[in-house]
């Protein structure tokens, strides 16, 4: 069986669009380079601002 790890030990990164650490989480694994957003709302909020950039 796999060793428990705390969350405290897990990577971090932050957020593009709030700036606030947020942690690996195991449905991430596959993403987790790529990943910029911490929640459904930022990855929205990211959308808006990118769309509302273009002519």
């Amino acid at each position: 069986m796999a060793k428990m790890r705390r969350k405290g030990d897990l990577p971090t990164k932050s957020c593009t669009v709030c700036a606030r650490p947020f942690a690996w989480r195991r449905k991430w694994r596959e993403v987790w380079e790529t990943r910029e957003t911490c929640s459904d709302r930022c990855r929205d909020e990211a959308r808006r601002l990118r769309g509302s950039a273009r002519p």
